[in-house]
C-alpha cells in the first residue's frame, strides 16, 4: 500500500570519512603482489637448489 503520511523523510546518514585501510587492502595492490611473487620464486629456487643439488 502507498504511503501517504506527512512525516518526514529520514536522511541518510553520512559514511565516515577516510576510515582506516587495513592489510588486505595493502595486499590486494599489484605491484606489492609481484614484488612478493618474484621474492617468494627466488626463496623457493634456493631452497629446492639447496635440496637437491647439493
Amino acid at each position: 500500500m502507498l504511503d501517504t503520511s506527512r512525516d518526514p523523510v529520514p536522511t541518510p546518514t553520512a559514511a565516515p570519512a577516510d576510515e582506516p585501510r587495513g592489510c588486505l587492502f595493502a595486499l590486494s595492490q599489484p605491484p606489492l603482489m609481484i614484488f612478493l611473487g618474484v621474492i617468494g620464486g627466488l626463496l623457493l629456487m634456493a631452497a629446492l637448489h639447496d635440496l637437491f643439488l647439493l
